[in-house]
């Protein structure tokens, strides 16, 4: 069976970065965000790859990719991995799934940097200000507080924040892979790196152009997201000016990982129609 795995490494100008690819059709890119990994598409990859060539990798900063901290990491940096990333795989017009800060690095790398996409899902992104809770902001303005806590502490940091997203239990082994990167020395610098470099004039910079997105474009929207509400995928989905938007009935921030078959399905689908 085709599965989600890390089997290759690409060198970008934010440094190395863990990829996989598997299937066979047109080329398919799934983009993942914070605080995520690739693996946040690990269950739904099998359906997908059934029909496509899907790409996946873990963003610099995050995942089994590199952990300088000598190194941005920041949403426009992450835009132009992505366009890096298309070019290592000699992608031509793929179609582009994308959650999270996913959404804002792949607009970044379309609507900035020129890409092409043949089709594309926004699902739970980040692409409208204001975005970020009122602990994602404190956590930024006390970096290195936070940086200095004890191991145990830490741990117990991520489990919460990360349980914040969902409004349905994970598979245990789902949840300790979300965990595990962010648990090394350099894991938890760079975790709270990327509250630090979080800044909204990376989406304010693409919003004017939310109407120009060059393909057809559909949004899903898992109804309960306890960081991203409904409302922001609406006004998303007017801002774009697409009618292809579904509402995800009792899922929350990561419904790939909160209902892999109806999201896989839901992702096919709505592929489908944009052909």
């Amino acid at each position: 069976m085709t599965s989600w795995a890390l089997t290759s490494m690409a060198e970008t100008s934010a440094g190395r970065v863990a990829a996989g690819s598997v299937g066979r059709g047109p080329d398919l890119v799934l983009a993942h965000g914070w605080p995520w990994s690739s693996y946040a598409w690990r269950r739904v990859v099998p359906e997908l790859a059934k029909r496509y060539t899907v790409h996946w990798y873990d963003m610099p900063g995050y995942g089994r990719s590199s952990m300088d901290p000598a190194q941005a990491t920041s949403l426009d940096v992450q835009g132009e991995v992505f366009l890096e990333m298309a070019a290592h795989w000699g992608l031509d017009r793929p179609a582009v799934v994308a959650h999270d800060f996913g959404g804002a690095a792949t607009l970044r790398a379309h609507l900035l940097g020129g890409l092409d996409f043949s089709r594309y899902v926004l699902m739970n992104v980040v692409a409208l200000r204001p975005w970020g809770s009122d602990f994602f902001d404190h956590v930024g303005r006390h970096v290195d507080a936070f940086a200095g806590l004890p191991p145990h502490i830490h741990e117990a940091v991520v489990r919460a924040y990360i349980r914040g997203a969902l409004v349905n239990e994970l598979p245990e082994d789902d949840l300790e892979a979300l965990v595990d990167p962010w648990l090394s020395d350099a894991g938890r610098v760079s975790f709270y790196r990327q509250f630090a470099q979080a800044d909204e004039r990376y989406t304010a910079e693409v919003e004017p152009m939310l109407g120009d997105i060059r393909c057809p474009a559909a949004i899903l929207w898992g109804e309960c997201d306890p960081w991203i509400p409904l409302e922001r995928g609406l006004a998303l989905k007017d801002r774009i000016g697409t009618d292809d938007f579904v509402t995800l009935d009792g899922l929350g921030h990561l419904p790939q990982l909160e209902a892999p078959a109806r999201v896989a399905g839901a992702l096919l689908d709505a592929l489908d129609r944009l052909a």
